[in-house]
This record gives structure tokens, sequence and C-alpha cells, in this order.
């Protein structure tokens, strides 16, 4: 494990304080579980790109186990994956920035158990829902008004199961997502270890089996989330089940990966129980984050920028417990992480060579999962 000082040198357009403009304030939704934690949905808060600082706004909707929050495209609609069992749903939401509330304009069955991954295509025209406990996807048209419509595909995901007899008894749809084309949908099965691949009809909303219809990870990986670099050359996943990133290269033609490197998310000295979460590549392409729930803590790797080839930099506490999401804020320079199991949300500064700083704290939030950021 490497070790960084707590004082970091900083260029001066991240230590300078300038005064805080109306691009630096950004408004954020997070999505919690209900229940036992006193949350009642989704809440609002303003973050302060200049400060780091988050400042809550107020609960923004009322609404079940909002697991996964996505903010469409346009900033006018909002949609959430109420993750309630066989009773789950899809709602949708409106915005309203000025008062930082979202009103429902209608909800949908989720056509599955446990959605927990939502996505738009790059049109904004569908969304893509991976539900997980079912092992299916299911894409629903957006509306004008914003409303969702009557889903237009609904894909069971197919595969040889892993060898996890607790964790991999059956398909377990983790994230969805369109290539950066828009020809290709991508979805992660914890269950099968694999990344499936969809062609993509664009105008119907329909998915397709791709030729190969899947990439194969390591028996037991458990991939969880995925993520494109930003040049779209090259795809990383990350697996909950046995703590690794996985690489490949992309062929943006035919829409198949290419496994080129498989890299631990934690130190080599560690031993006990832990669930890989999240991943992020940063605007840059020049960083690679993970999260580690147990470990708790986000693993940070250096990115060759012609070979997609990751390099471990350290990691770094979340100064929480289950670090289940994080995200990087619109600038680039912050990481907002949401320990689910401590009810905070602690905001972290990116080194331009790469270590995490500790900025800010939220507490008592209860359980915290996604983060999502309005668009300006």
């Amino acid at each position: 494990m490497l070790v960084f000082s707590t004082l970091i040198v900083a260029p001066s357009f991240l230590t300078s304080a300038p005064k805080p403009s109306a691009n630096s304030q950004h408004l954020t939704f997070v999505g919690t579980y209900t229940g036992k934690t006193g949350s009642k949905g989704i809440y609002a808060f303003d973050f302060d790109s200049t400060t780091g600082k988050l400042t809550l706004r107020g609960l923004a909707a009322e609404t079940p186990s909002p697991s996964w929050v996505a903010i469409h495209p346009s900033g006018k609609f909002a949609y959430a994956a109420n993750e309630t069992g066989k009773e789950s749903t899809i709602t949708a939401f409106s915005v309203d920035a000025k008062s930082a509330k979202l009103t429902q304009l209608n909800q949908l069955p989720a056509l599955g158990q446990d959605p927990c991954y939502l996505s738009f295509n790059k049109t904004g025209k569908y969304l893509f829902a991976a539900n997980y406990s079912s092992g299916n996807v299911v894409v629903f048209p957006i509306l004008a008004d914003g409303k969702l419509g009557e889903h237009t595909a609904n894909a069971t995901d197919a595969g040889t199961l892993g060898p996890n007899k607790q964790r991999q008894e059956g398909p377990h749809a983790h994230w969805v997502q369109v290539s950066p084309d828009n020809r290709f949908v991508f979805v992660s099965d914890l269950g099968l270890d694999a990344i499936l691949s969809y062609k993509f009809d664009a105008t119907k909303g329909k998915l397709t089996p791709n030729d190969p219809p899947l990439a194969k990870l390591a028996p037991g990986a458990g991939p969880r989330h995925v993520t494109f670099s930003p040049n779209g050359k090259f795809v990383y996943a990350v697996s909950e089940l046995n703590n690794t990133v996985t690489a490949f290269s992309y062929n943006a033609d035919n829409g198949t990966l290419h496994e080129f490197q498989i890299i631990s998310t934690l130190p080599a000295d560690f031993t006990g129980r832990n669930d890989d979460a999240e991943i992020a590549v940063h605007p840059s392409g020049k960083w690679l984050f993970a999260s580690n729930r147990g470990h708790d803590s986000i693993a940070v790797f250096s990115v060759d920028p012609k070979t997609g080839s990751l390099a471990r930099v350290g990691d770094f506490p979340t100064r929480g417990k289950e670090p289940r999401h994080f995200t990087v804020d619109p600038t680039g320079q912050y990481l907002l992480a949401e320990n689910q199991n401590s009810n905070t949300i602690v905001v972290f500064r990116i080194d331009p060579s790469g270590p995490l700083t500790k900025v800010s704290e939220v507490t008592d939030i209860g359980s915290p999962v996604c983060l999502a950021f309005l668009p300006h």
C-alpha cells in the first residue's frame, strides 16, 4: 500500500480561492434507501466547486428506496429506480431547479425485481433499467413531457452462471449503458461473470443480441459496474466478488470487448471482507477510481493514455462505512463518496497527481447510495 502525506501541494488553479459564481454552484440529488434509517427519498444539495462544500436544500421528493437517480441530459427531468423487491417501480419526475424540488410525472412497474441502475441513450429518447434480482434489462421510451412510455424491450440475461453458489445462483443485471456511438448496449451481469452486448435500434428502442453476445470475465469475478474511457477506446469493469478491475479494449465497429489486464483494488496485505462497488474514469482520462466496501476506501489508478493499462497509485479511506457509490463533480476537481452505512457524504479534492484529500463532510443523511449532478 502506498502512503501519501495529507499535505499536498497543488497547482494554483486548485489552491486559489476564487469568489463564488453562478457557474460554481451545482445542484445535486442524492438517492437513499428509505425505511429504518429515517430517510424519505431523494434529497437536494447545493455543491460549491470553489470550496467543495455540500449544503442541504431539503427533501426533493418522497419516494420509496430510490437506489439510483438519473438526471436527463436536458436537466428538465429525473428518473428513480425504486428498489422494493417484487413491487419495484421506475418513477419519472420534473425538475424545478430554483426550488430544488422534484414533481412526480408518472410511475411504471420496473418489469423486474430490484432495479439498481438507470441510464439514457445518447439522444435522451430512451431510458435503460437494470433489474438486479430478476436479471433483466428494460428499455422505456421517454415522452416529450418527460413521462415514461410503455417499454419497447425487455431482455433477460442469458449465459453460464458463475461458481459462487450464494451470489451467482441466477443472472443479476447490475449496470446498463449505451456505447459512445449509440449503436450497442452493454449489460454487466454479476451472476454470469459477463458483460453482455446488444445491438440497439435507436428508432424503435429494440435490443438484439450481438455476435458474440458477451465477453466473459474470470470465474467468480461478479462484475458490478463498468465505465468507458473518455476517448471510447477502453472499457473497465469493477468486480464485486473478486475485488478487481478488468480492462478491455473496445472495437467500435462490431461492439466487442477484448480483455488485456486484471488488477486488484485492494492492498496486497488486506485479508478482510470486501465487496467492490463503483468505478469511474476521471474526465481527463488520466485516473481511474474504484470503491471498496469493507476496506472502505477509494482505489486510485493511473491510466496509460496509449495502451489503457492501469497502474496502482494508492488507496484512500472514505472516512465512513460502505462507499456504495461515488461520483466526480462536473469540474473534475472533487470526488464525492456516499458512505451507505455511516450515513455520510464525504468530499475529496482530486490532486493532479492522483491522491485524494478530504475537504468536507455531510452527516446524518440516512443511507445515501447515489448522487447525480443537474447539468448546467
